[in-house]
C-alpha cells in the first residue's frame, strides 16, 4: 500500500508552518516566525500574528513544495489547524487550506493543534504504541491525554487550572530581564544555576489536592511565589542570582510535570509517554522524564526540539494518519474553532 502524500498548513499562533509528509517520513518543513515581532510587546499580538501569516503563507508553501520536491497536485490531501490557538491566526491557515484544497481539486482535513503535536512524534519513532499517555506543555496548554488511536478521539486526563506551562516560563523570564519567548533562556541560563538553592512550590501536588486534581496542573502559584522572591530581593538591594532562580523554577515545573505524567501512565497501565508542544524542548525536562521512567520502565519518546514547537510537519503527520485510517475529510465550510476542546481530533 502507498503511503499517503499529505501538505499540512500550521497558523495556530505566531509560526506560520507548511510541512509535507509521506506516511511516517518528514519530506518538508517550512516555517516562517513572527516571534521578533511579538518581543518588543512581550508576548503575542493575535492582529500582529495575523498580518504574518498573511503575508507568510504563499512564499512558505513555496519553499515547503519545492524542498519536498512535489507538486500541489502530487498530494493526497490537505491538513490544516483548525483549532484551538488565536481566532484571527486560524482563520488565515484555514481559509487558505480551502483555497488550495478547491484549486487542486483535493480532500482537507480541519485537525486539532493539541493531537497534532502527538502526531508528530511518528516522525521520528514511528507508529505509536496504543495505547499511550501525552503529555502536552506549551506557551497555551498543560494537558495529559490518554491516545487509543490517533485517528479517533483522545481522552483528556488533565490539565491546567490556570497558567500553562509555557506561560509561566514567559513570565518568570520576564521577572529576571530574559529575552521572550522565556523557555530557551531560562533553561540556558538554568546550567550555572543551582536547582536546589530556592525552595519553590509544586502547585496540586499536596494530599489535599490529588483527590480532585491528581492529574491536572497549576503554575500560577508558583509565578507567583517566585515574583515575591525575587520583589524581597530587589527591595533589600541584593543582587538576584538569576541562575539559581531559572533553576529552581525549572525544577519544579519539570518536577511536578513529570511525576503528575508518570502517575498517569502506571495508573493506566500504560508503558508508553509521549511529551509534545514547545516546553517539550527543555533540556530539564527530557532528561528528567526520562530518568525517572526508567525507575517503572515505561519508555518516553519526545520529537527533536525543533518538532516540538508549532509546525506544519506536525499537521501533515496526523493528516497522514487520518488519510490512512480511512476517515472521511472535513466538509469545506469547515470552521476555525478557537477553543476545540481535546476531544476533538478532526472536524
Amino acid at each position: 500500500m502507498v503511503e499517503p502524500l499529505v501538505l499540512g498548513i500550521e497558523t495556530s499562533c505566531d509560526e506560520t508552518g507548511i510541512g509535507i509528509v509521506r506516511g511516517y517520513t518528514l519530506l518538508a518543513d517550512a516555517v516562517a516566525s513572527s516571534v521578533d515581532e511579538h518581543a518588543r510587546f512581550g508576548g503575542v499580538v493575535p492582529e500582529v500574528a495575523s498580518r504574518a501569516h498573511l503575508e507568510a503563507m504563499v512564499p512558505t508553501m513555496h519553499r515547503a513544495l519545492s524542498d519536498a520536491g512535489v507538486a500541489l497536485s502530487d498530494v493526497d490531501a490537505i491538513a490544516v489547524t483548525a483549532g484551538p490557538g488565536l481566532a484571527g491566526a486560524l482563520l488565515v491557515g484555514v481559509a487558505a487550506a480551502k483555497g488550495y484544497a478547491l484549486a487542486a481539486d483535493k480532500p482537507v482535513y480541519g485537525v486539532n493543534h493539541l493531537a497534532a503535536h502527538v502526531a508528530v512524534d511518528t516522525l521520528e519513532h514511528g507508529p505509536l504504541p496504543e495505547p499511550a499517555v501525552a503529555l502536552l506543555v506549551s506557551g497555551g496548554h498543560s494537558s495529559l491525554l490518554l491516545v487509543d488511536d490517533l485517528s479517533r478521539d483522545v481522552v483528556p486526563l488533565g490539565s491546567t487550572i490556570d497558567d500553562a506551562a509555557g506561560e509561566a516560563f514567559d513570565k518568570v523570564a520576564r521577572l529576571l530581564g530574559l529575552p521572550f519567548p522565556g523557555g530557551p533562556p531560562i533553561d540556558r541560563a538554568a546550567r550555572e544555576g543551582d536547582p536546589d538553592a530556592i525552595a519553590f512550590p509544586r502547585g496540586l501536588t499536596a494530599a489535599k489536592d490529588l483527590a480532585a486534581h491528581r492529574f491536572d496542573f497549576s503554575f500560577s502559584g508558583l509565578k507567583t511565589a517566585v515574583a515575591r522572591w525575587v520583589e524581597a530581593r530587589q527591595r533589600a538591594g541584593e543582587p538576584v542570582p538569576v541562575g539559581d532562580v531559572a533553576a529552581a523554577f525549572q525544577e519544579a515545573v519539570c518536577d511536578v510535570l513529570t511525576a503528575k505524567a508518570l502517575d498517569a501512565c502506571r495508573a493506566r497501565g500504560v508503558d508508553t509517554l509521549v511529551i509534545g508542544g514547545g516546553v517539550a524542548a527543555n533540556s530539564r525536562l527530557r532528561a528528567l522524564a526520562t530518568e525517572r521512567a526508567g525507575r517503572y520502565g515505561i519508555t518516553v519518546r519526545v520529537p527533536r526540539p525543533k518538532l516540538c514547537t508549532d509546525n506544519g510537519a506536525m499537521v501533515a503527520a496526523l493528516g497522514a494518519r487520518l488519510v490512512a485510517a480511512g476517515v472521511a475529510p472535513s466538509r469545506l465550510d469547515l470552521p476555525a474553532d478557537s477553543a476545540m476542546p481535546l476531544t476533538t481530533v478532526n472536524v
